[in-house]
């Protein structure tokens, strides 16, 4: 099946329902299905084999997406932060593209000699050329996504239709959205739960409402300006979020649901919106370019029942990401690929029709019985919740012993004088590896970084407390609010290298 047929059924359901508002746009379903098949034409007739795109998206992510399906080719929309040169450098890794630039990037991609349409040239293009409509197989790939590349070089991650498609069918009813739902859809468009938002809000009939450059108060107003029923946002924007609301001392009475996910989010963050926004369900949604966006969730009922609970472990699900989504299995193993129980820490692998573990140039990375490695650390408690513990490249490894940056991350977090904390390895002749936590303070506090070693001391056992704390006004991150732990360590050890400062 491909992705086009979720276009196909939304349509011929509901044509003249508003299915996209970005900006002065406003299309209906049935719009939005002509102009993919003229989108489609266009494409077919440039001769590429992939749709490169580069731009904030809005309305022209669902075009791009629907029209390169029904062409038989595949979608890969790129970073539009990146510099010129790293973009020409993914676009080279793409088959015969196609790109298409928003007019604001059209100089970042300077040099460029292939071929190339400005989004308002695609889309005037697209109104008036001869429709197409292919169907590609279910196995084709259907979009390409490149991997942030916090550790190492991009990953180019192909999903094919029957990944996006097993996605969507598995955790979406069709039509199954209220005549006045709507989505406010604020995450990039190169990033998967941009891509699995359009899918699934289309499919379920939820009309798709885009703001293209984040900001909060934007945010909020067109929260209550489009009636939005419900909204995703990554930890970054859900703390810009709860800082204007208060600001401001507005209400989201429409508000419904409210997802988070991309990255952890504190836990002093999550309790806040709870009480905060105390007539919203929260939802923690985890998943990875691999799986096609989400495969476990922590819904509203979770979210509620930790917040009133007495009883530790329910308490403690507040930091999970819930229990995996239909059609999904998980394992979490050891060094050796031994199964573990309930509350053992090891590697989490995950199996379903939705998870694709295929990158352009190395091919699948599934095992012998389609187990993906996610290199997550996580546990599994006695009642099915999963608990992520970061990236098992991330494990700091002092004196033999290896540590997880998270264990400690949660207590620091806590402390009354720090808002945001990473804590890193960085190399010691001595230990190997000594713990850094880089600490970001509240807004007028000056903790000491005694103070906080003795606060982690008074949790975790004296191994785990910082060997260093550092102090800095915010952390180097990804536009979905992933650390960039590789700037930190190198930032450290350059510091180490010239006697720089740290306390």
């Amino acid at each position: 099946m491909s992705i086009s047929l979720l276009l196909d059924m939304a349509a011929s359901s509901a044509p003249d329902r508003v299915a996209v508002v970005s900006d002065e746009l406003r299309w209906t379903a049935g719009h939005l299905n002509t102009l993919t098949e003229g989108g489609a034409g266009v494409i077919q007739g440039s001769g590429a084999r992939t749709v490169a795109y580069v731009g904030t998206g809005g309305a022209l992510l669902p075009l791009l997406i629907f029209s390169s399906a029904r062409a038989g080719v595949s979608f890969a929309p790129l970073n539009y932060r990146l510099s010129g040169v790293k973009l020409r450098e993914l676009i080279d890794r793409l088959e015969d593209p196609l790109l298409i630039c928003d007019s604001d990037y059209v100089d970042s991609v300077g040099g460029y000699e292939g071929r190339l349409l400005r989004s308002e040239d695609f889309l005037d293009a697209a109104a008036s050329a001869d429709p197409v409509s292919e169907m590609p197989e279910p196995d084709d790939v259907a979009v390409v996504l490149f991997t942030s590349g916090t550790t190492s070089a991009p990953k180019a991650v192909e999903l094919s239709h029957n990944n996006l498609v097993s996605y969507i069918t598995g955790t979406v009813d069709f039509a199954s959205a209220d005549p006045d739902d709507v989505a406010l859809i604020c995450v990039p468009p190169y990033h998967v739960a941009g891509v699995g938002a359009a899918l699934s809000n289309l499919y379920a009939g939820r009309k798709m409402v885009y703001l293209r450059s984040f900001d909060p108060a934007e945010w909020v107003r067109l929260i209550n300006s489009e009636r939005v029923t419900t909204a995703t946002v990554v930890p970054t924007m859900l703390d810009r979020v709860i800082t204007e609301i208060k600001r401001a001392g507005t209400t989201l009475p429409t508000l419904r649901n409210l997802a988070y996910g991309g990255s952890k989010v504190p836990l002093p963050l999550v309790r806040t919106a709870l009480e905060l926004l105390p007539e919203v369900g929260f939802v923690n949604a985890y998943g990875l370019t691999e799986t096609s966006s989400t495969i476990a969730v922590l819904g509203p009922e979770d979210h509620r029942a930790a917040r009133a609970s007495d009883d530790p472990a329910v308490v403690r699900r507040l930091g999970s990401v819930g229990r995996p989504v239909p059609g999904i299995e998980v394992e979490i193993r050891d060094e050796l690929g031994a199964v573990l129980g309930p509350d053992e820490p090891g590697e989490l692998f995950v199996r379903g029709e939705q998870v694709s573990g295929k990158y352009t140039g190395i091919g699948s990375v599934l095992d012998e019985n389609g187990w993906f490695p996610t290199k997550d650390v996580a546990v599994l408690d006695a009642e099915g919740y999963l608990f992520i513990g970061g990236r098992s490249d991330d494990t700091i490894i002092r004196g033999g012993e290896n540590i997880a940056p998270a264990e400690i991350e949660d207590v620091l977090v806590e402390h009354p004088g720090v808002r945001e904390v990473a804590v890193v390895g960085v190399e010691d002749a001595e230990w190997g590896q000594i713990i850094v936590a880089v600490v970001v303070p509240e807004e007028g506090a000056d903790p000491d970084p005694e103070e906080l070693r003795t606060y982690v001391r008074g949790t975790l056992r004296g191994s785990r407390t910082p060997d260093r704390v550092v102090f800095r006004d915010g952390l180097p991150a990804t536009p979905t609010g992933k650390v960039l732990r590789r700037e930190l360590i190198d930032e450290l050890t350059l510091d180490a290298a010239v006697g720089g400062a740290g306390q």
